[in-house]
């Protein structure tokens, strides 16, 4: 039995369509990304899937049940879905352990467990408005996960948090899924964020699904220049057009395979150098672990057969 089944969802907005058949389904215990530019209709779809919008056409079943929207039901959504919006809100001038307290529907070891999950088990005595936008976030969701929801859905939970909250919150959605046991869907504007999580990512395009597949199979083989560049740069080398990452290029002593270049700039990325190349007719960037390129310096280059696909 799939635990989540969208079915050919369609939603309009004015005169153009934000959804346009989106159809999908998920497994328990899997975690699914989406992603894709702003516009496409990334936070529409997580909101159909919550039941906070009614589609024009369409179904989403979850463990088999129709989930009713606003105009299906008085209070919509299902009992087993929880969703984190990114405009979440909490009462002000409350201690967390209060906001907490009210939603609560598990015993006292297994929301304390919660809460050393979430991380927040340290400022539970603490009013709401000593804590920063990091900590009030999983605050929030932490009050979503006391109700013992099957489904957690986030959307664009990185936006707007420094590079230490945002690891942070990894961190907890990560465990969540491990300990909790706990499905997500996760929107995500900064699609290099989902790589080492999901276990599937949907990338979507003015309302459609553009692509769908496992992280790796997303990254090495695009389906076309969009896909491509949501992911990070990437080169297209030769009249044929093989796509390359810049990662998989392999710098070599010479031989008569190998690609001959110029350096014209080196960019230090803290675990690697980025290389600006010009070859006899095009320029590509290759990244490489090799201490010691300069600029001006020639450049011998490979071309991997793994890791290069034709876009």
């Amino acid at each position: 039995m799939n635990l989540l089944t969208v079915s050919d969802i369609q939603k309009k907005e004015g005169e153009d369509f934000a959804l346009k058949g989106i159809s999908f389904t998920q497994q328990p215990f899997y975690n699914i990304a989406i992603t894709g530019e702003s516009g496409s209709g990334k936070s529409t779809l997580m909101k159909i899937i919550a039941g906070l919008v009614q589609p024009d056409s369409g179904e989403v079943h979850f463990e088999d049940q129709k989930v009713k929207g606003p105009n299906d039901k008085l209070i919509p959504g299902h009992p087993g879905i929880a969703y984190l919006s990114q405009h979440f809100e909490l009462r002000n001038n409350y201690r967390v352990e209060e906001l907490l307290s009210y939603a609560n529907k598990l015993s006292d070891e297994d929301a304390n467990a919660l809460y050393k999950i979430c991380q927040i088990d340290h400022f539970l005595k603490r009013k709401n408005d000593q804590l920063s936008g990091g900590e009030k976030q999983r605050i929030a969701l932490a009050r979503l996960l006391i109700t013992a929801p099957r489904l957690l859905l986030l959307d664009e939970p990185f936006s707007n948090l420094d590079l230490i909250h945002k690891n942070t919150l990894k961190s907890v959605i990560h465990d969540i899924g491990e300990q909790l046991k706990i499905s997500c869907i996760l929107v995500s504007h900064d699609p290099l964020d989902t790589l080492s999580w999901a276990d599937e990512i949907i990338v979507m395009r003015d309302g459609a699904i553009v692509q769908q597949g496992k992280p790796q199979e997303i990254y090495q083989q695009p389906v076309d220049a969009y896909v491509a560049g949501l992911f990070g740069k990437y080169n297209l080398v030769g009249p044929k057009r093989l796509f390359v990452r810049p990662e998989n290029f392999k710098i070599v002593k010479g031989g008569s395979f190998a690609l001959e270049g110029i350096i014209q700039k080196v960019a230090f990325l803290g675990s690697a150098w980025e290389l600006e190349v010009k070859l006899a007719d095009q320029t590509i960037t290759v990244q490489t672990n090799q201490n010691g390129m300069t600029k001006g310096g020639t450049l011998y280059i490979a071309v991997p057969q793994e890791g290069a696909w034709f876009l």
